[in-house]
């Protein structure tokens, strides 16, 4: 059995409060639920309305498929206009 963690700090545009946020980051990870095989959260800076830490996790049979359901959900992310990709921390267990 492969777990795999991934972290990805984010910058949140077009905001001008917590409420814009919160829109802009359940929406991405509503189609993140969507389309992925991933459990996802936002796991940081809930108070700040310009950043977000979100944290996704797959478990599977082999590395090459928990890899490739992350990887779906971080072009997910990309495909956004509204976050921005700062930093990313892969973690295997």
């Amino acid at each position: 059995m492969i777990i795999g963690l991934i972290r990805c700090e984010c910058v949140v545009y077009n905001c001008q409060s917590l409420k814009d946020k919160r829109s802009v980051v359940k929406s991405v990870l509503q189609r993140i639920r969507n389309t992925c095989n991933v459990s996802v959260g936002e796991v940081d800076h809930q108070d700040v309305w310009q950043r977000t830490a979100l944290a996704f996790a797959a478990v599977g049979s082999s590395r090459v498929a928990v890899e490739r359901e992350l990887r779906r959900a971080l072009s997910v992310i990309d495909q956004s206009g509204d976050l921005e990709v700062t930093l990313t921390t892969w973690e295997w267990l």
